[in-house]
């Protein structure tokens, strides 16, 4: 087996080589794209080597040593202190180093025999220049979240398979593999990770001295989809219709591009897209919420926008394993999937084995204004706690997709956010009851708590009918 340096010594080698006369203005395009592929190469192996000599100094640095540690020797606090001090970089970076070069190096037992690097996967790779200790790291970080969870046999496939596909990724996108490798391999740490990400959504809004509004907001994957969805649901509209303008353009000098009418060519109707992308999100963003507090524009591109979430079936029938939105890199429970596909306004994808595509939501599966205004008369806002109408959503009792449930009246209920994850994640039964050829908005609503709240499971009214004492009487 090679050693790091000879092999270090090669791309040097090779980089010299291709290097030409040196003079990087003169070189062509193959010679500059050779030189790129040897100093990213050359990098990756300093940097393997470099994690080597990091670990090896902290293992000389270790608390028990005191003051005869090589950081304190050398008048430094910590050997990421003093790893930082030599590359002029952050800590941050130094610890990279040695958290992966101590996970790479050979170790040795309280017997005192040796034993193989705890990611020996990592470690060839690392060492090979193969992959960056950025994205090492990160693939180091992943393993030791699930290893109290997940066997050594499977950590040692996953990391096998994960370091070999990391070869072909930017760090970003490993990430996002890492993402779901996690959720698939640790499927029982997913839900609480998720409800944490739930716990910690906010939006923070100030204005600066030049006057400018600012909107920092942290989103988790079930309450930032459907915002994520609506504002690039424009974005993508708008740029496509300026797309389809610039290539059109003049089919000749002074006449219409084909398709445009006279006035259109005129009165410039479909201009050039000048914005920026951030410049366009704002844009959006302003337009959904002007569109929300009652505007009457119809422009908004959004009767094709969907927030789909993708479920294999047996997760949705047993509410246990992993779920992933489209365009949302950040994997959900089966518990959230589905409390969301029972959402009127999120589209569900069933899936069964080989990914076949046992069922998709309709579009048409929503409520309709007036059965809203059915609803706010019959509920009066959220059923289960009465918060104003504006707060609640409809949503179907018996699931649209999964259920064969029905929009209409009796399978519809406003509920807050709040009170629908209450409803789901405590496990509530809601029925309709409605005497025959009455309107539906004189129908009651049943809620029937849990045996963990309520031994008896006693149902309690809500909606409307819960201040009107004489109803609740006779419906007892």
């Amino acid at each position: 087996m090679q050693r790091p340096t000879e092999s270090l010594a090669a791309t040097l080698a090779a980089l010299a080589h291709a290097w030409d006369s040196g003079d990087v203005n003169s070189m062509t395009d193959a010679g500059l794209l050779s030189v790129n592929e040897k100093l990213s190469a050359m990098r990756r192996q300093l940097d393997g080597l470099h994690m080597r000599v990091a670990a090896e100094i902290s293992s000389r640095s270790r608390p028990e040593l005191g003051k005869e540690g090589l950081a304190r020797k050398t008048g430094h606090r910590s050997p990421a202190k003093l790893i930082a001090a030599a590359t002029g970089g952050h800590t941050g970076d130094a610890h990279r180093l040695i958290h992966v070069g101590e996970a790479s190096r050979e170790r040795t037992l309280l017997s005192g025999q040796s034993a193989p690097a705890q990611r020996p996967h990592v470690a060839a790779s690392v060492s090979r220049g193969l992959i960056s200790v950025c994205a090492a790291a990160a693939i180091v970080a992943m393993l030791n979240r699930i290893a109290m969870r997940v066997s050594a046999t499977l950590r040692d496939e996953a990391e096998r398979v994960i370091t070999t596909q990391a070869t072909r990724l930017t760090l970003d996108e490993l990430n996002a593999v890492l993402r779901r490798a996690e959720a698939h391999l640790d499927p029982d740490g997913l839900e609480p990770a998720v409800t944490e990400l739930h716990g910690e959504r906010s939006v923070k809004i100030r204005h600066d001295a030049s006057g400018m509004i600012l909107i920092d907001a942290r989103l988790d994957p079930e309450s930032g989809a459907p915002v994520v969805a609506a504002i690039e649901g424009i974005v993508t509209q708008q740029l496509r219709t300026s797309r389809g303008h610039n290539q059109r353009g003049m089919a000749a000098e002074g006449a219409p591009a084909h398709g445009a009418s006279e006035g259109q060519a005129e009165s410039g109707a479909i201009a050039e897209e000048t914005r920026s992308l951030a410049q366009l999100r704002a844009d959006a963003l302003s337009a959904l919420c002007a569109h929300g507090l009652g505007c009457d524009r119809s422009e908004l591109p959004l009767a094709t926008t969907t927030v789909v979430v993708r479920i294999a079936v047996e997760a949705l029938e047993s509410g246990s394993g992993v779920a992933t939105i489209d365009g949302i890199e950040q994997p959900i429970d089966a518990a959230t999937a589905r409390r969301m596909a029972a959402n009127g306004e999120i589209i569900p994808c069933v899936l069964g084995t080989d990914s076949e595509v046992l069922d998709w939501g309709r579009a048409k599966r929503n409520f309709t204004r007036s059965q809203r205004l059915a609803l706010v008369e019959r509920d009066g806002g959220c059923a289960f706690c009465h918060l104003p109408p504006q707060f609640t959503e409809a949503h179907h009792l018996k699931w649209w997709s999964r259920d064969g449930g029905t929009t209409n009246l009796d399978n519809g209920i406003l509920l807050c956010t709040a009170c629908h994850h209450r409803m789901h994640d405590e496990g509530w039964k809601i029925r309709i009851e409605r005497p025959p050829k009455v309107h539906p908005t004189a129908g009651t609503v049943w809620f029937v708590p849990p045996p963990h709240i309520d031994p008896g499971r006693t149902p309690r009214i809500g909606g409307r009918r819960r201040f009107d004492p004489q109803l609740w009487k006779l419906s007892a």
